[in-house]
């Protein structure tokens, strides 16, 4: 059976997801396909943590697209909230940092980026127990809480009349010229105006798979983390803690998670012993209560690694109807809006938001 789109986007998580809200909003007939459920990989395993993490120490045009993401959460919560009744639980908590080595390069970054500071020595939070060295407090950074704002987007794409397709099977692309011009499926065969990969960590298996001849592969790969949520108590902890390479986060009902491990595994998500421990541990020693706390739950999800944890954003070079939104490493929810809206204004070929060299799509 022959179906029609106007945007066909292969890939369901967050990146995915926003660009078809971006596409949709701006009169678009929009279908996303999935391989598996919707929403499902690492935008639902993170910790929506909305800053990276030490955002001075990395490429500029990282900071590029998280800015006005930053900037683009509030309204896009009230949006969904006001069209669903579900909420993402974006919630300003606020980050305390507590080693700072390069406390001067982390303050002008700050400076830079209009984002508030404080010396974070007056402002460490109740109960935490980490080693301070230069501590900063960020009392204006965010969370989103990952699982409820993927249920909450789904919901308002379907309102918006956004087909949403999970579990298909992709057998096939064909092309002509400069165009990509049909995508078959175990059930359908689909035509578009717009192709848009936007699969995570598993894009490059996608593209190898659909266009065999084109090399060499995007430079993304799998990237495990594991994390633990705590059951705790409301209030045992009001902000977001980032100590070393680890953080705790407290989520609106009380429960705090800790994250999490960084593993150039491959596509393995198993949980391990090994990092259970070390986060067990890295959790009670930073916030001592928690001793007190059950364990509810610990996962692994697979971020979509790429060098210097740069996304690739932009129109393939040889084929003028193909883009892709990928590669957000650790940083998929908070540079989701931006990235999308960047994205929709190539295909839509409007001037776009940002200078999109930077994250042009090169093979």
């Amino acid at each position: 059976m022959i179906e029609t789109t106007d945007i066909l986007i292969i890939g369901g998580g967050i990146s995915g997801l926003l660009t078809a809200r971006e596409l949709r909003l701006a009169g678009c007939d929009v279908t996303v396909l999935d391989c598996q459920a919707l929403g499902q990989e690492s935008s639902w395993a993170g910790g929506g943590i909305l800053l990276p993490i030490y955002p001075w120490r990395q490429p500029a045009a990282i900071s590029d697209l998280v800015m006005p993401s930053i900037a683009a959460y509030p309204r896009l919560q009230a949006e969904i909230l006001a069209a669903t009744g579900l909420d993402p639980q974006w919630r300003p908590c606020g980050m305390w940092i507590s080693q700072n080595p390069d406390v001067e390069l982390a303050k002008a970054w700050c400076v830079e980026r209009a984002v508030s500071f404080h010396d974070g020595a007056s402002f460490q939070p109740a109960g935490i127990q980490a080693k301070q060295q230069n501590a900063l407090w960020l009392p204006e950074i965010a969370q989103i809480r990952n699982p409820r704002l993927i249920k909450s987007l789904l919901a308002y794409l379907r309102q918006l009349g956004v087909r949403l397709l999970e579990h298909v099977e992709i057998t096939g692309l064909t092309t002509h010229q400069d165009k990509v011009l049909t995508l078959s499926t175990q059930q359908h065969r689909w035509q578009f105006k717009h192709l848009v990969l936007a699969a995570g960590a598993w894009t490059p298996q996608l593209f190898q798979q659909l266009l065999p001849d084109q090399s060499p592969v995007l430079p993304i790969k799998p990237v495990k983390g594991q994390m633990l949520l705590f059951a705790a108590p409301a209030n045992l902890l009001n902000c977001m803690v980032l100590d070393g390479d680890r953080y705790l986060i407290p989520r609106a009902d009380g429960k705090i998670l800790a994250g999490s491990t960084v593993e150039d595994v491959g596509f393995d998500k198993t949980t391990t012993l090994a990092a259970r421990e070390a986060l067990y541990q890295f959790a009670i020693d930073v916030l001592p209560a928690l001793k007190d706390c059950a364990l509810e739950t610990h996962w692994a999800g697979l971020r979509p690694g790429s060098p210097n944890g740069v996304p690739t954003i932009g129109m393939h070079p040889q084929f003028s109807n193909l883009g892709i939104n990928v590669g957000h490493f650790r940083n998929g929810l908070v540079m989701g809006p931006a990235s999308a809206q960047l994205l929709a204004d190539l295909i839509l070929q409007r001037p776009p938001s940002l200078k999109p060299d930077a994250y042009a799509w090169r093979i």
